[in-house]
C-alpha cells in the first residue's frame, strides 16, 4: 500500500488558521492568549509550538511572553482541539460519575451556573452562595470560575473581578471581556466602587464606633492555613486597613444563646486585606457570628443546636449585600443589592430594633 503523498507548503498553510487579537485581549501574554483560544490543548504543546516557530504574530517569531496588541494577526499552525476538548469533557464527566460533583480526583470541575443578579456582554454579577470557593487552589480542586466556564464552554472569556472569602456569600462580579476586567479592577483599586457588607457580631456594638483604622498582618500557619492578626503601625508587614461600621439593628437574645445580644452592622471596607471584617470586628471584642477562624467557638457551637421556634445557624453571618460602580463599557452607575440568604434571614427575628438614633447632650 502506497503511503500518502506528503501535503505541499500552500495546503499546510491552509490547514492553519488566522485570528486577530481584539482590544479585549490587547496587552496579553502570548501563551495566555493561546491557550485560551486553543482551548483542549496542554499548555506543554502549547509552548512547544511557540518555541518550533509554528506560532506567529504579524508573521514573525515570537516569545512565549511577547505582549500581543489589538490588530495583530497571530497564526495558529492546525491543532486538534475539538477533539482534545472532547476528551477532556468525557473524562471529566467519568470523575463524576465515579466521585461525585465534590471529586478532586483529575482536578476536574462539574458545570454550574449560579444566580445571575446582572449580565450583558460584559460583565456578570451572580449572588455566590457560602461554602463555596471562588477559584482553585489551597486544596479546593475548582471553585465557582472553573464551573462557569465548563457550564459555558462557548464563552471565550471569564475572569473574577474581584474575590469573596470561600464562607462569605453574596455579590460577585465577573468579567467577561479583558477590558472590562481591567476597569472594573481599577475601579475597586482606586477604591471607586461602594461595597456594603451584612454582618452579624456578638454583642451591642457601640453607634458611635464607626471608623476602625488598624493596621493587619497576613502569616501562614504551621499547617499552611492563612490567618490575619492586627500589629502595630510600625510592624515591618503592616499594612494600613479601614473598615467602616454603621449599625443597622439591634437584635435580642435568642433561645440558643440567652445572654448573648447581637448587632446587624453594615460594614464598608476602604481598603481590600485579606479577611479584613472579620478581623477588624474581632479584634473589637464583637466577632462575626459563625467564623469558624475569628470567632467565639463556644457561642457558634451553641448557635448550631436546634431549639423551639428558633433557626440553627451553621455558616458565618457574612453577606456582601450590596455593590455600586461604574459600567466598563457605559460609564454609568450600576446599583446591585443581593438579598441575605434564607438561613441568615431566618436566624434574624421578624422584628428587629432599629439604631437608635444619637443625640447631643444639651
Amino acid at each position: 500500500m502506497a503511503a500518502p503523498a506528503p501535503l505541499d507548503a500552500a495546503a499546510a498553510a491552509a490547514q492553519a488558521s488566522l485570528v486577530t487579537v481584539t482590544e479585549d485581549y490587547a496587552g496579553q501574554r502570548l501563551d495566555n492568549f493561546l491557550i485560551r483560544h486553543l482551548k483542549g490543548v496542554p499548555k506543554t504543546h502549547v509552548y512547544r509550538i511557540i518555541r518550533s516557530g509554528e506560532v506567529r504574530v504579524n508573521k514573525g517569531r515570537a516569545h512565549a511572553d511577547t505582549r500581543v496588541e489589538a490588530g495583530d494577526i497571530v497564526r495558529l499552525p492546525p491543532v486538534r482541539t475539538s477533539e482534545r476538548a472532547e476528551q477532556k469533557a468525557q473524562a471529566m464527566a467519568q470523575e463524576i460519575a465515579r466521585h461525585g460533583a465534590s471529586s478532586t480526583v483529575g482536578g476536574y470541575a462539574p458545570a454550574a451556573e449560579f444566580p445571575i443578579l446582572f449580565e450583558d456582554d460584559f460583565l456578570l454579577a451572580i449572588d455566590k452562595p457560602a461554602g463555596v470557593a471562588v477559584h482553585g487552589g489551597s486544596g479546593v480542586s475548582f471553585g465557582i470560575i472553573e464551573q462557569l466556564r465548563m457550564a459555558r464552554p462557548e464563552a471565550e472569556f471569564l475572569e473574577l473581578v474581584h474575590r469573596l472569602d470561600r464562607e462569605t456569600s453574596g455579590i460577585l462580579l465577573i468579567a467577561k471581556r479583558r477590558m472590562a476586567l481591567k476597569l472594573l479592577q481599577e475601579q475597586f483599586r482606586e477604591r471607586e466602587t461602594d461595597k456594603v457588607y451584612l454582618a452579624l457580631v456578638s454583642g451591642d456594638w457601640p453607634a458611635k464606633q464607626r471608623v476602625i483604622d488598624k493596621a493587619l498582618h497576613k502569616y501562614l500557619l504551621p499547617n499552611g492555613e492563612r490567618r490575619v492578626k492586627i500589629v502595630a503601625n510600625d510592624h515591618p508587614d503592616a499594612m494600613r486597613s479601614v473598615t467602616l461600621v454603621k449599625v443597622k439593628s439591634a437584635i435580642a437574645p435568642n433561645a440558643l444563646a440567652p445572654a448573648t445580644p447581637f448587632t446587624l452592622l453594615e460594614v464598608t471596607i476602604k481598603t481590600g486585606r485579606t479577611h479584613q471584617i472579620r478581623v477588624h470586628l474581632a479584634g473589637e471584642g464583637h466577632p462575626i457570628v459563625g467564623d469558624d477562624k475569628y470567632g467565639d467557638f463556644e457561642l457558634n457551637k451553641a448557635l448550631q443546636r436546634s431549639a423551639p421556634g428558633v433557626v440553627a445557624l451553621k455558616r458565618m453571618f457574612l453577606h456582601a449585600w450590596s455593590l455600586k460602580f461604574n459600567h466598563p463599557k457605559t460609564r454609568k452607575a450600576v446599583q446591585l443589592q443581593a438579598a441575605l440568604p434564607e438561613e441568615l434571614q431566618q436566624f434574624l427575628p421578624s422584628r428587629q430594633s432599629p439604631a437608635a438614633e444619637e443625640t447631643e447632650t444639651p
